[in-house]
């Protein structure tokens, strides 16, 4: 990916996280954009989120979704570009995946019981 896409999908993401932050109350819920990935075209973001939390990530996503119209109308304030991208939230779920991974990697690592 060229030097230039990455800075943009940084910038992106780091706008839209702070417009997230002070425009969105999820309630018990803590929810962080992980990463953004503008197409060549300007036209789409993926934005991807993680939430942590005893919370429904479709719940999390259909508040994001309902609000869609609100922070493009942000973003495109706080970062100009030919187009303003067309937000597309998806659930980012790699962070519980490293999770597990961590947890199957200790669990070989312990020694096992004479009996078994």
């Amino acid at each position: 990916m060229k030097h230039r896409q990455l800075r943009l999908n940084e910038l992106v993401k780091r706008e839209l996280s702070a417009i997230i932050a002070r425009q969105i109350n999820f309630e018990g819920v803590l929810v962080s954009i992980n990463a953004v990935d503008v197409t060549p075209d300007l036209k789409n973001a993926h934005v991807f989120v993680s939430i942590l939390g005893a919370a429904n990530g479709a719940r999390v996503i259909d508040k994001l979704e309902a609000h869609r119209p609100v922070l493009q109308a942000e973003l495109s304030r706080h970062v100009v570009l030919k187009y303003t991208p067309h937000l597309i939230f998806h659930i980012d779920d790699s962070i519980e995946r490293g999770a597990r991974v961590l947890e199957i990697l200790q669990d070989l690592e312990k020694p096992r019981d004479e009996n078994e």
